[in-house]
């Protein structure tokens, strides 16, 4: 029986810290974990690349993905598509990989009906003026997309009671923390350590016939 991956949702209000808190994680295990790369028709952002961070894509490509029913999740957030492929993220949990979705609440919500043992981890901000800070500080958008995000912030964080885990990033390296050990717990429960220690459980269990 080969190992099995896990699929890890984690959704947050825009600033919360979640992609840094993803960042962070990956440099662990990098052979054992991977970010899905998402499809989107937003705009690259200075510094990401076509293929690593996003596929970025134009309306009409992403919708053809729609009618070709290859997305698990899709969803229209702040005017652009965002989608993930089903045939990539099964694909990487049966090599054994944990897969993790940067997602908001509503494409946590289908990839949850297609794929119910997902693990949901919401992020929460540790005040609405520390959410609001995050996003100034970015220097990327301008003061009406940030009131708009803060106000998108209320409806997502709504959602946090629909996940298993619930981490606060009011310090970095302790929500860091939080979130390795969500990951190192969901991999020592009974199903995911009878796939990985098949062979040496049938040794040891024959050993006490």
């Amino acid at each position: 029986m080969s190992a099995q991956g896990t699929l890890f949702i984690i959704s947050a209000p825009s600033g919360a810290g979640k992609s840094s808190l993803l960042s962070a994680l990956m440099q662990d295990r990098p052979k054992d974990m991977q970010i899905s790369v998402s499809h989107t028709t937003r705009a690259p952002r200075p510094g990401e690349e076509d293929g690593v961070h996003y596929h970025f894509v134009g309306q009409s490509e992403f919708k053809a993905l729609i009618e070709k029913e290859q997305f698990v999740e899709w969803a229209e957030v702040f005017g652009n598509y965002y989608g993930t492929s089903q045939t990539v993220i099964e694909d990487t949990l049966n090599k054994g990989i944990d897969v993790f979705l940067d997602i908001d609440w509503q494409g946590a919500q289908q990839v949850k009906k297609l794929m119910p043992n997902a693990i949901g981890v919401f992020v929460l901000p540790p005040s609405k003026a520390e959410l609001e800070r995050r996003l100034t500080g970015r220097g990327q958008d301008s003061a009406e997309i940030i009131a708009g995000r803060m106000a998108q912030a209320v409806s997502e964080i709504s959602h946090y009671n629909e996940y298993d885990y619930v981490i606060v990033n009011d310090d970095f390296d302790t929500a860091l923390a939080d979130l390795r050990g969500i990951v190192r717990a969901q991999r020592l429960t009974l199903t995911s350590q009878t796939h990985r220690h098949d062979g040496m459980l049938k040794g040891l269990l024959a050993e006490s016939l």
